[in-house]
């Protein structure tokens, strides 16, 4: 008997209230990360991915509907305007 494993990935939504952000700062308003100089590191290091490809620009510009993936988790990028 074969068992299915089915990997279900959650997305948290996270709302900016500009018309973009840089992925540095985006790390640090979504809680990913504690500080901008760990921001700066992992993206350097290779282990953010923006829209499932590597990402290691931290003035990367994200935009609603940009997803970001960054240590298991995976976060939304929404606008906040009704």
């Amino acid at each position: 008997m074969k068992v299915q494993v089915r990997r279900v990935v959650r997305e948290t939504p996270v709302a900016i209230t500009t018309e973009f952000i840089k992925l540095e700062s985006f790390l640090k308003l979504a809680n990913a990360v504690e500080s901008g100089g760990m921001a700066k590191n992992v993206i350097q290091d290779g282990e953010v991915f923006v829209n499932d490809e590597i990402c290691t620009m931290r003035g990367k510009k994200l935009r609603p509907g940009d997803k970001v993936r960054f240590f298991g988790e995976t976060y939304l990028v929404t606008d906040a305007a009704p």
